[in-house]
């Protein structure tokens, strides 16, 4: 298995994260790494290894406890 970048907690959201790049590839975006030859999926894991994508967590989802004083 790959080393997984220091600021990924594990090797799930390491996988995730490079489907979802290559997926983008898939769709269009540009590749970080200029070698055409090479199958989307590759170049995003190396994407991802060499900390050329930027990405976080996204918005925090509110709790449902918060939710349930909103509706009242």
């Amino acid at each position: 298995m790959r080393d997984i970048p220091s600021k990924i907690d594990s090797k799930f959201r390491f996988v995730l994260l490079a489907a979802n790049r290559a997926e983008h590839m898939m769709q269009g975006a540009v590749s970080k790494i200029d070698d055409p030859g090479r199958k989307p999926s590759r170049l995003a894991l190396d994407e991802i290894q060499g900390e050329m994508v930027e990405w976080d967590y996204g918005p925090a989802e509110e709790s449902e406890a918060g939710s349930e004083t909103d509706a009242e």
